[in-house]
């Protein structure tokens, strides 16, 4: 797949894998890595062979945030290159979000800043016994972006998205497992080969399906009672007579495993 600077991006079969790799920065978001992370999710969203995509980082850290360092060396033009990164990584999520394929991240060692946000985008959230998650933000006079203002409340309520993003406290695997931050919390050795297995699980399911899921979910709050349930009253009849539908309906009654396209 396409080569770039600060990231890696492959495919094994219809599993995609976008790799975070700036170690030696502990993965810290540059300009530059912002553009080419919005560059491979488009990639992943548009590429119809992928079915799944696995997010991860290389490295001690996950990610430790924006690198300031490389953004706010000059005073006078730190804001607009901040609007420009911020930009960037939110097309990144908005592609990750609104793909219609499921989205896995794969959190190893330090979430911090803009790594927590971009952590809880997932649809599932793996993390290793020693991760830990830190907005950091407000230490460094700085507000919150990469959508957390958007998915922390949702995730966990107000009051606890406050707390974290005023105070700064650090939430261990355990605590963010708990709070509904994340779905599952793994030794370190097995983080990659448990992020593969629910990523090779997925990829053979109905994807259109997933897609209908996360469409769904995304509008809940913003709906009513009513309207959600039309929404989904449409979808379901749509799936029925899609081949997926009637492939895992047949499949159901005559207790088989079900072969989706």
């Amino acid at each position: 797949m396409k080569n770039f600077e600060t990231i890696l991006l492959t495919k094994t079969d219809n599993i995609a894998t976008v790799t975070l790799n700036r170690p030696n920065a502990a993965n810290g978001i540059s300009p530059t890595l912002a553009k080419e992370l919005a560059d491979a999710a488009l990639i992943c969203d548009k590429d119809e062979s992928i079915r799944c995509v696995i997010l991860t980082a290389n490295g001690k850290f996950f990610c430790a945030g924006g690198d300031l360092k490389a953004v706010g060396g000059d005073p006078s033009t730190a804001a607009i290159k901040i609007k420009g990164m911020a930009d960037n990584l939110h097309k990144a999520t908005s592609s990750f979000a609104r793909m219609e394929k499921p989205f896995i991240v794969a959190v190893n060692g330090m979430a911090a800043g803009a790594g927590f946000s971009i952590a809880i985008t997932g649809d599932f959230v793996i993390a290793t016994e020693s991760t830990k998650f830190t907005m950091a933000y407000t230490a460094a006079g700085l507000s919150p972006d990469g959508s957390s203002s958007y998915f922390l409340p949702r995730l966990i309520g107000v009051r606890r998205t406050m707390d974290l993003m005023m105070t700064n406290r650090r939430l261990t695997a355990q605590e963010a497992e708990e709070w509904g931050l994340i779905n599952q919390v793994v030794p370190e050795e097995d983080l990659q080969s448990t992020a593969l297995a629910l990523a090779q699980k997925l990829a053979n399911g109905p994807t259109d399906a997933f897609a209908t899921v996360k469409k769904l979910l995304l509008c809940t709050f913003d709906n009513s009672l009513e309207t959600q349930m039309e929404l989904e009253g449409r979808a379901i009849s749509e799936h029925a007579g899609s081949a997926n539908g009637k492939e895992g309906v047949l499949a159901f009654l005559e207790k088989r495993k079900p072969s989706f396209e």
